[in-house]
């Protein structure tokens, strides 16, 4: 029996409780802040009990044995185990304000939260740096303006997705609310003509078909789309020999919210006959 099994790391604050609730809404077996020198036992214990999906939380309070991971990972028989890792992240600024909301101890910090912020942040960029190696080998999700039900369907959508060597991410988001920290590649679409502007599209998001058939009239859209989809295709292959399972392309623009999702949405449709693809639309995402 091939068992499916989820690893998730991460931030500490960055939303890994929500998503091993996700996984388990959808049957796997989830067990939070497991040692990773327990690893083994577990899926041994997970075999006997003939569980088919099993999905496991690791992060910085299990520092001591953290370096053994990666072996633990690449000893696992792939003709036994569908490994997927995914990495929740969020920036610096948001991990802060969400510690000194919740009044919680950081895994790493010495200091009372809210009244050293200069701790945090040295107990933050420890953790960074103790989970470098971790998040370089997973997919990596940006929870900086992510609600529950948005990264709950996030994580199912990546577990859900087909097996396969690489997995390809389109992601809309608005440069007004920043960057997202899980993109590889990041294109600026903000000079393009901007259906902002018109009364009637201004409701309406790229999705919409009167946006769609405005920004198909436009030669710089199409121009952009086509450039940006001969960047990609170039880059995949190279990026699949060097051992990448994902990869995160991100297009902004100002609102997020009609020239980043029409390019999207047809850059995903363009490359999921080649690719598993997935697409995000950051900011309508959060709104649903």
């Amino acid at each position: 029996m091939t068992m499916d099994l989820v690893l998730i790391t991460g931030m500490s604050g960055s939303g890994k409780s929500v998503a091993l609730n996700a996984l388990e809404d959808v049957g796997y077996y989830c067990v939070d802040n497991l040692p990773p020198e327990l690893l083994t036992q577990l899926l041994t214990l997970a075999r006997e009990r003939h569980l088919a999906r099993v999905a496991v939380a690791m992060d910085v309070r299990s520092a001591a044995s953290l370096p053994q991971l990666p072996l633990l990972l690449a000893s696992l028989n792939p003709r036994e185990y569908v490994l997927r890792s995914i990495f929740l992240d969020a920036s610096n600024e948001t991990l802060v304000h969400r510690y000194s909301e919740s009044r919680r101890r950081h895994p790493l910090s010495s200091h009372a939260l809210g009244d050293d912020v200069h701790g945090l942040m040295e107990a933050i960029g420890l953790e960074r740096d103790m989970l470098g190696d971790m998040r370089e080998r997973a997919h990596v999700i940006d929870t900086s303006f992510t609600r529950a039900q948005q990264l709950r369907g996030y994580v199912k959508a990546v577990v859900e997705a087909p097996a396969s060597a690489l997995t390809l991410v389109f992601e809309s988001f608005a440069f007004k609310r920043g960057l997202p920290v899980s993109a590889d590649f990041v294109f600026d679409v903000r000079m393009l003509p901007n259906p902002h502007y018109d009364p009637v599209l201004r409701p309406l998001t790229g999705r919409d078909q009167p946006v769609i058939e405005f920004l198909d009239r436009q030669p710089e859209a199409q121009r952009m789309r086509a450039q940006v989809a001969q960047f990609v295709r170039a880059w995949l292959q190279p990026l699949e020999q060097d051992h990448r399972s994902y990869v995160t392309v991100a297009i902004g623009c100002t609102g997020g919210q009609h020239r980043s999702v029409y390019l999207v949405e047809q850059l995903a449709e363009a490359f999921r006959h080649e690719w598993t693809t997935l697409k995000r639309h950051r900011e309508l995402d959060g709104k649903a």
